[in-house]
């Protein structure tokens, strides 16, 4: 399956491209950050990234935390060391006060993307927007998947009344409106990556429902599955151990497309404001900024960009695995 899959050029590049955009922005601390990475100061070793230091052990005055950013800090430190900063110096809440033009200001030297309405570093958030994104959805379709294909092999072992039951409830549980739903918990409860995980859990997993049934459906069918039977087999101990193998190839194959929902999803949560919390960074906030700032065209373009460039990495994945598993090929 692995050699089919990439002999599918698109979609094997697509994967790579994708592991490489995770990897990274998994360490959006490292590369994107307003605090160095390693400082050097009278004969030790500091990490501002992993540890907050007070301003009075560089010499300064205040016992707040050290302001790196600040020239008379740098002066401080250059003095008896020196410091490493990232290659981006702005985190996703880091405001820019020494831009030369009024926010939202366009890209340059300093801000490669430029800023938002409130003077923070564009590519920055965008760096730290993606990282939730993608582990949201990962996380999301994880559950997602172990709950749905659990309650698919169920209706399709089993069939008959159970399954006539389940597909009703089904279609109850999925008329009901998630987006109503989701305004009046996010009055009640305050929204977070947590709350809107389990509050979007109870209707994702319907969607791996369906493929997992109809295949349930087509193998309880076959001969391995009488013969466990006649052997004394228990049903969950061949749904588990002989039909779920077999029915792994669409499970997967389907994998990326759900993880492609649950970003839309959020991402369509965090433009309307039900989402994350506020400051967070978030590619629906970066739309939402784009909608809000249409002189600055390039805040919307950013977000644009790498939401295609993301989801079009997961439908090219996605078509890969589908062939690998086909049969007929």
């Amino acid at each position: 399956m692995w050699q089919k899959f990439k002999k599918n050029k698109r979609g094997y590049y697509s994967l790579l491209i994708f592991l490489a955009i995770f990897i990274l922005t998994f360490f959006a601390e490292i590369i994107a950050n307003d605090k160095p990475i390693l400082i050097k100061f009278d004969g030790k070793y500091y990490s501002p990234i992993l540890k907050s230091y007070p301003e009075t052990l560089f010499g300064g005055e205040l016992k707040t935390e050290t302001d790196y950013r600040d020239p008379f800090v740098k002066n401080l430190i250059e003095q008896k060391g020196w410091m490493i900063m990232p290659i981006i110096p702005f985190s996703y809440d880091t405001i820019n006060f020494s831009m030369t033009s009024p926010a939202p200001s366009k890209p340059d030297n300093i801000n490669w993307l430029g800023t938002d309405d409130q003077g923070r570093d564009i590519l920055g958030r965008a760096i730290y927007g993606v990282r939730i994104s993608l582990i949201f959805g990962l996380i999301l379709s994880f559950f997602s998947g172990v709950i749905g294909v659990f309650f698919g092999a169920i209706q399709g072992y089993f069939g008959g009344l159970l399954d006539l039951l389940f597909q009703r409830f089904m279609e109850i549980w999925s008329s009901m409106p998630m987006l109503f739903l989701l305004i009046i918990l996010s009055s009640i409860i305050e929204p977070g990556f947590f709350s809107l995980l389990f509050l979007m859990l109870l209707f994702s997993w319907m969607g791996m429902v369906g493929f997992v049934r109809a295949e349930f459906l087509r193998l309880r069918n076959f001969d391995f599955v009488r013969s466990a039977k006649a052997l004394g087999a228990g049903d969950y101990y061949i749904i588990f151990r002989h039909i779920l193998p077999n029915a792994s190839p669409i499970i997967l194959a389907n994998l990326p497309f759900l993880i492609a929902g649950s970003i839309t999803t959020l991402t369509a949560l965090d433009f309307l404001g039900l989402g994350m919390p506020a400051g967070s960074p978030s590619l629906g906030e970066l739309l939402a900024q784009g909608k809000n700032n249409i002189a600055a065209y390039w805040i919307g373009m950013v977000g644009f960009f790498i939401i295609t460039i993301i989801l079009t990495l997961l439908v090219f994945i996605g078509e890969a695995l589908r062939d690998a598993f086909d049969s007929r090929k």
